[in-house]
């Protein structure tokens, strides 16, 4: 067993894209825990979709054994993390999991808004701070201004920066040096009580739910009795251990180490992040500071393409919240698409991720109704309630005020691209906070803006206006007043209520008119036309008309009397109109999803 002063528990954090799994890869492969044969990239991405985009959705944990230069054996615990800003909380749990950070900084990127806010997580919890500049053997790297921000815009000291290549595995060495001698020992606890963080869980198919910790003080065995004490529940230890890629079973965990325990859990839901662990015999009187419960900021309805495929979706939601604790969902249904469930995400990737695995690991056919966020309604009658489904929404003449969830958004932009983006800024309804120049080429702006404003093209719009240099943060600050309405979309007169929106009155016109664009596209010709409206209560705001397809009834007439053909013409129109009245719409799946189009595309 390695004496605790010989344990080093530390992160990576990172703005996405700045080589946090390639930098874990060539740690991990240093230190020969995994056969060269069995090695790939992204060793630490184990989903398909983490290793398809580029980025790390789960954070991961792995114990690795060093013998520095002067022949002392460490052992170095180090914790993956997520860079979107999505998964913000997970980040938190897992950085107060350590004692150190490495702060990685692209050399050719230099700092963005994410290396900012994630350097002030790890400041938060008192973390020391190692700057590792990566990616130093690209041609466009620029270690100079890069040493200069990290002196300017993060305030740590440059000259202790280490240089690195995680592709080529430059520096790799160095690195392993300065984590042993810059990142300080784990504190050992005077109490002796058990205390052990949780801040990660997966879950098993054989084995339950396989719960991440990092011990604080104390010991866990095999066949102890644990409390976790925010849920207040009791479980048998059926196994713990430490991370070695795969699981590796010690029989122990001690004050120091991060590990995991086997407790015979069902259920992902079960275990909370920021958790404390106890012993049921000998609890701790107050648990770890910091747990909170994690909340969902964007909702749609997901439903099967084939109304009969609503028990085998409702099973696949089942099996994904054994993964996805953060998942939230509750039945629902809508006249046009049958039965489905309302759900609560941490964001729009997080929706995305849900939806690619659905599709991907469970093989599900699925709509998702446009993304809304969750607006707080007063009622004439003084009730409060909290809205996010558009079905739910109660008449506009019983609604005294509804507020919507703001955030503060932070962009880091090159300062050719200010003007453009700070239109885009203000036309989502953004009101600028703060601006500072954090050198001579790159600007900080600060802006208040709604959350709902942010959800459907804001993200592409800053990319492509700034050329993909811009890079964008946010966290949600308040709830505040607006000018709430519903737009419904009517088909030949019949509202369809799955392609209803709540939407800001001042862009209700645009977005109506721009939804029902998209419907004409998408809707197939019929033999009469087609009425695509958008409507606020009774008054209609847009409306496209889907012309009809037409049946060239003179082909049969060779030339002969004027009204042979207008004879036809007129039992056609009398047909056409006989068949309006009875005539019903098929929408297809695609109607659904131009909803999320903007007019851009």
């Amino acid at each position: 067993m390695i004496d605790i002063s010989r344990k080093r528990n530390f992160c990576i954090v990172a703005h996405i894209d700045h080589g946090k799994s390639t930098l874990a890869d060539r740690l991990i492969q240093k230190a020969k825990i995994v056969a060269d044969r069995n090695f790939q990239n992204q060793m630490l991405d184990n989903m398909d979709i983490e290793r398809e985009r580029g980025i790390t959705i789960k954070s991961q944990a792995v114990t690795i054994p060093y013998i520095a230069n002067d022949g002392i054996e460490y052992e170095l615990n180090f914790v993956d993390t997520p860079g979107h800003v999505d998964f913000s909380y997970e980040v938190s749990r897992a950085i107060a999991s350590c004692e150190g950070a490495l702060l990685l900084v692209d050399a050719a990127q230099g700092v963005e808004s994410q290396t900012l806010s994630n350097m002030y997580l790890a400041l938060e919890q008192n973390l020391e701070i190692l700057p590792v500049i990566n990616k130093i053997d690209l041609p466009a790297a620029d270690i100079p201004e890069v040493k200069h921000q990290i002196d300017h815009d993060l305030g740590l000291d440059s000259d202790t920066a280490v240089l690195v290549s995680a592709k080529t595995g430059v520096g790799i060495d160095d690195l392993f040096e300065a984590i042993v001698k810059r990142i300080p020992s784990p504190k050992p606890d005077t109490s002796g009580k058990t205390k052990a963080l949780i801040f990660d869980c997966h879950y098993d198919p054989y084995r339950g739910v396989v719960v991440h910790l990092r011990m604080m003080s104390g010991s866990i065995k095999k066949g102890q009795l644990v409390r976790f004490m925010r849920s207040e529940t009791d479980y048998k230890v059926e196994e713990c251990g430490i991370f070695r890629l795969k699981l590796h079973d010690t029989g122990e965990l001690t004050a120091g180490d991060v590990g995991y325990i086997i407790a015979g859990i069902k259920t992902v839901a079960d275990v909370r992040v920021g958790d404390t662990v106890t012993l049921t015999d000998n609890p701790v009187e107050k648990p770890l500071p910091g747990f909170k419960e994690v909340k969902p900021v964007v909702y749609s309805s997901i439903y099967p393409v084939d109304s009969n495929d609503y028990e085998e979706l409702r099973d696949s939601m089942e099996k994904l919240k054994l993964n996805d604790a953060s998942l939230i969902y509750e039945k629902d249904a809508s006249l046009a698409l049958g039965h489905g469930f309302r759900s609560g995400f941490l964001g729009l990737l997080h929706l995305e991720v849900v939806q690619e695995r659905l599709e991907r690991d469970f093989n599900q056919s699925v709509i998702f109704t446009a993304p809304s966020v969750r607006y707080h309604i007063t009622l004439s009658s003084g009730e409060e309630k909290y809205i996010d489904n558009p079905a739910d929404y109660p008449e506009q003449s019983k609604i005294v005020s509804a507020r919507e969830p703001y955030i503060k958004a932070s962009i880091i932009t090159p300062a050719t691209y200010l003007g453009s983006i700070m239109a885009l800024c203000t036309e989502k309804r953004g009101s600028q906070t703060n601006m500072q120049y954090l050198d001579q080429k790159r600007v900080e702006i600060i802006y208040e803006m709604p959350l709902a404003e942010v959800l459907f093209d804001f993200y592409d719009r800053l990319k492509s206006y700034s050329r993909g240099y811009a890079s964008f943060d946010y966290e949600v600050i308040a709830y505040r007043e607006t000018e709430l309405v519903k737009i419904d979309i009517l088909i030949n007169g019949k509202s369809v209520d799955a392609l209803a929106q709540l939407s800001f009155k001042g862009n209700a016109y645009d977005k109506a008119r721009n939804v029902c664009a998209q419907l004409k596209d998408e809707i197939t010709k019929q033999q009469f036309k087609i009425a695509v409206q958008g409507a606020i209560g009774s008054q209609m705001i847009a409306r496209e008309t889907v012309n009809a397809l037409r049946k060239d009834v003179l082909a049969k007439c060779y030339g002969g009397d004027i009204t042979r053909k207008r004879k036809l013409l007129e039992k056609q129109k009398e047909g056409k109109k006989r068949m309006k009245m009875v005539g019903d719409v098929e929408l297809p799946q695609s109607a659904f999803l131009a909803v999320l189009k903007t007019k851009e595309e």
